[in-house]
């Protein structure tokens, strides 16, 4: 820990202290907005980045939860000043809130860097506001907590619980089947999303919140709390508090966010079933900390770390309520406490090994002892091959067993609507033995990474009976999906990696207890096939997208914008007063 700061130390005293013009006027316009020097000076000034929108259903209490922060900021005797910060939702932006993740960590670290701030909260929840603010606040250096915004209640109708996303996909292949009726269907509708917050299964919302957790970014287990409840209420003050505390001692993230940090946090999220963007926003994240964090490191983690939180989808029966009431990630981190850390620093001044004290676990069919996982491995396996020499991942938890050792023919699609116009024919000309294939969806391809990759069962299959087939694709897919889905195949087609060459008919082999996934091509072939590709043109030529398809990368370094990972060169540093 560093030495505690001094009213004089803090950040924002250079823009408010100086007995010159400008921060007479500083001081001037801050009396503008109604406030006294007793208000602002000689104490911490805390900025509330929150991620609110009347779009983001996410995020809907978040007008609330703002006021609970800065109370328990002003408790602490601080200052706390709200600043929007672009709201990326997963449910209404096309064509993906991958495309803005990196828009908002740019955003986040220059709203930081260029205002009187001398630490932040971090009000985020859906899928990409977790990854965006944590990456922006990594660079920015500055005391951060992260707020996660909680999973909403369980979905529910007719008697039973429906689960954000993973019933949706379920229901919609039995309407397609013709075994929903119209009043059914509507039932199911209003019923599956029934208050604010995020994805109330183990998807990407839920993980990278547990990440954030792991990781000792937020106040310990506040990831699993529902938006809803009344302990949110009081979580989000007591962030409040806390941000004040970790300005005096100067607890920056390059304290917390180590080697150590991210390996529990990449542990935690195989024990929890995690999304399978888990893979993308983690190796972004660790860079940002001038971490090098590998698919294959995240392979090997998987490889030995059983799946004990039996949430859906990856679970069978529960949802994050249940997990919540269990004991959440703080009971699911001390059944597996040997196999963390402990000693790495948290946003709480004290080590995980401290944090987890007295957690306990009330559920043993929810929260599952690591004699009796609900899979033996974690959630994630990484695939190389001549497909995916970059690199792709698979969720094996979450797809039928039969598919982890599977062969046969391609059927290669090379758009979105050419998919779903041929997945809706009935008769269309394929078996449960094909392997279905969609390229042009990755970073470049999309444009923006979409989640696209759980390509919909054919309809001709789905009335034989048929639930589950491989697929394959350069898309990433929803933290909620499930089935035998391939994704974030590396390089992307679009580029002109290898899944650009494959044709319809070619076998395609996955072998997922030896992690790989070929095409079986002899390499004559396959030289020709390179020598004929003619790479297509760019998605954007201008604006924000060309700036994101000049610096993009892949999906095995994060997707992050190369000039914004730590090591790239200089940055300008503190802005000068003037």
């Amino acid at each position: 820990m560093r030495e505690r700061k001094k009213p004089e130390d803090l950040r924002s005293a250079r823009w408010f202290a100086p007995d010159d013009l400008r921060s007479f006027g500083h001081r001037s316009r801050m009396m503008q907005l109604g406030y006294g020097e007793e208000d602002f000076a000689n104490r911490p000034i805390i900025g509330v980045l929150n991620t609110w929108s009347e779009l983001n259903t996410c995020h809907a209490h978040f007008r609330e939860r703002v006021q609970d922060v800065k109370r328990g900021v002003l408790q602490a005797g601080a200052f706390a000043v709200e600043l929007p910060s672009l709201s990326v939702d997963e449910s209404f932006i096309k064509p993906t809130s991958m495309l803005y993740r990196n828009l908002l960590a740019i955003e986040t670290e220059e709203m930081i860097r260029c205002h009187p701030l001398d630490g932040v909260v971090l009000m985020g929840g859906c899928d990409k506001t977790t990854p965006g603010l944590v990456m922006g606040a990594i660079s920015a250096g500055v005391p951060m907590i992260y707020l996660p915004a909680g999973p909403m209640l369980r979905g529910n109708y007719a008697g039973k619980s429906l689960g954000s996303g993973s019933d949706a996909w379920k229901y919609w292949d039995e309407r397609r089947a013709g075994n929903i009726s119209d009043a059914e269907w509507l039932g199911i509708q209003g019923g599956i999303a029934r208050s604010a917050g995020t994805c109330m299964t183990m998807g990407t919302a839920s993980t990278m919140t547990a990440i954030a957790d792991a990781m000792g970014l937020t106040l310990p287990g506040a990831s699993s709390i529902p938006a809803v409840d009344s302990e949110h209420q009081r979580m989000s003050a007591a962030c409040g508090r806390r941000i004040v505390e970790m300005v005096w001692e100067d607890l920056t993230p390059d304290q917390i966010i180590t080697e150590g940090a991210c390996r529990n946090a990449a542990v935690v999220a195989m024990a929890t079933g995690c999304s399978t963007n888990a893979v993308v926003h983690l190796i972004a994240m660790a860079r940002r900390a001038g971490i090098n964090l590998t698919l294959d490191d995240l392979d090997a983690l998987g490889r030995i770390t059983p799946l004990i939180a039996n949430v859906r989808p990856s679970g069978k029966d529960y949802l994050m309520e249940d997990f919540y009431y269990a004991g959440g990630l703080r009971a699911l981190m001390k059944q597996m406490e040997d196999r963390l850390d402990l000693s790495v620093l948290t946003v709480t001044g004290k080590t995980m090994g401290e944090n987890l004290q007295g957690a306990k676990v009330y559920n043993a069919d929810v929260i599952r002892p690591l004699s009796n996982p609900v899979y033996e491995e974690g959630s994630l396996a990484v695939l190389r091959g001549n497909l995916c020499p970059g690199g792709a991942v698979i969720k094996p938890a979450a797809c039928d067993p039969k598919f982890h050792v599977h062969q046969g023919p391609a059927l290669v699609f090379d758009s979105y609507p050419e998919m779903k116009k041929a997945v809706d024919d009935e008769n269309l000309d394929i078996t449960p033995d094909h392997v279905m294939v969609l390229r042009n969806a990755g970073p470049h391809g999309g444009p923006g990474f979409p989640e696209w990759g759980m390509l919909p069962i054919p309809k001709a299959l789905i009335k034989q009976g048929h639930r589950d087939m491989l697929r394959i694709s350069d898309a990433r897919m929803s933290g909620t999906s499930y089935g035998a889905c391939v994704l974030h195949v590396a390089p992307e087609s679009y580029i002109g990696g290898p899944l650009a060459l494959l044709k319809t008919g070619d076998i395609v082999r996955l072998d997922l207890p030896n992690r790989r996934l070929d095409m079986l091509v002899d390499e004559g072939e396959l030289a020709r096939r390179r020598a004929a590709w003619v790479a297509p043109a760019p998605r954007f030529e201008r604006g924000y997208g060309h700036i994101f398809l000049k610096h993009v990368t892949q999906a095995d370094k994060g997707c992050d914008f190369d000039f914004l990972e730590t090591g790239f060169g200089r940055s300008a540093g503190e802005p000068e007063i003037y």
